[in-house]
């Protein structure tokens, strides 16, 4: 067990790292992130911080040395590097390397008996070509790394958009994956010991706008429902044969052929934010409670339902009209600059 009063190293210093610190601070804890960045909203909430590239050794061997424990917010990381935290890294890099690499993912999927859509990897416009004759059409290109909120990801929906589609994504190595027809998005996510043992949310249903998350709501509608039970199972073993440690989330297409995992992220999450007011232990708090070996907290839903609105971009401009709202919590993230398609912050309503 890692005591309160230990130090918690957090790599990445945006808004996930930012509100695992605040979850930290309230147990006792006190936090060092990493981060390359000058002014990372992290690090305004933690007693220390490194600035130095992700793939500097020496850094992180001074890093690891200053910290009892370590845990990570994003997975596009150097997992090389990272092995200089040894043990101390929880999740460890094995669920780093299978969730940064769409294609590792993929199989890996696979291997666990999940459901995923029909796939190939590709290299050039003739695999892309012939993954549409193998694929058939709709179906969409995405990059092997460093894809998020749509980004790195192009459609094909007919043969003559295979090279664009190829262009668009910058000609990187990518999988092709068919198109599904779904009626819904939701999540599983759940939080796993070193020993077993695991406790899992509500499971939100999810909706996107441009690649980008904007609302999750629990719980989630019956026809999600249906699947949830299914998706669960799938989602412990996913955790399971990572023998992951923290907090995993498993994003699946509620079909008509049943739940199909879409993607995996070995950490906190977005579609997870509602669990800070609208659960009686937060994503975070349990996050960190996993990560130090603490016991786990109750999951079950505070009151009847919630709602987590993304604000994205200059909608962070409505945060005077957001504290004026009666029973709206509203969370800044403290970024600075309001640019197009970049998440400024998020605003949760818990009612009965």
């Amino acid at each position: 067990m890692i005591a309160p009063g230990s130090t918690i190293g957090i790599i990445g210093g945006g808004q996930l790292g930012r509100m695992l610190a605040i979850a930290a601070a309230q147990l006792g804890y006190r936090c060092h992130i990493f981060d390359p960045q000058k002014h990372p909203p992290a690090a305004d909430v933690a007693a220390e911080a490194t600035r130095a590239d992700y793939d500097d050794g020496e850094a992180m061997q001074r890093f690891a040395a200053a910290v009892d424990v370590a845990t990570y917010e994003f997975e596009n990381l150097p997992a090389g590097a990272l092995a200089a935290l040894g043990e101390k890294l929880r999740p460890g890099t094995r669920s780093l390397a299978v969730a940064q690499d769409r294609a590792a993912e993929k199989e890996f999927l696979e291997q666990c008996r999940a459901r995923v859509a029909p796939w190939r990897a590709v290299e050039s416009v003739a695999d892309v070509e012939a993954a549409i004759a193998e694929l058939r059409l709709p179906l969409v290109l995405k990059t092997r790394r460093f894809g998020y909120d749509g980004k790195g990801q192009a459609w094909v929906r007919s043969e003559e958009e295979a090279a664009s589609a190829w262009e668009a994504i910058g000609g990187q190595p990518a999988v092709a994956e068919a198109g599904v027809a779904f009626s819904a998005e939701f999540s599983v996510i759940l939080a796993r010991w070193a020993d077993g043992r695991h406790v899992l949310w509500e499971s939100p249903e999810n909706s996107h706008r441009d690649g980008i998350l904007r609302r999750s709501t629990v719980p989630c509608s019956q026809q999600v429902a249906l699947q949830v039970p299914r998706a669960r199972e799938t989602a412990l073993a996913i955790a399971n044969a990572l023998d992951h440690v923290g907090v995993l989330t498993v994003e699946f297409f509620a079909s008509a052929g049943g739940a199909t995992v879409n993607e995996i992220a070995p950490r906190v999450h977005n579609s997870g934010h509602w669990t800070i007011e609208g659960a009686v232990t937060s994503q975070f708090e349990q996050h960190i409670r996993a990560i130090c070996d603490l016991p786990p907290g109750l999951t079950g839903l505070i009151r009847g339902s919630a709602t987590m609105d993304n604000l994205i971009g200059d909608e962070v401009d409505r945060w005077p009209e957001l504290l004026a709202e009666r029973g709206a919590h509203l969370h800044l993230y403290g970024k600075g600059e309001a640019r197009p398609g970049r998440k400024m912050g998020h605003v949760t309503r818990v009612v009965r």
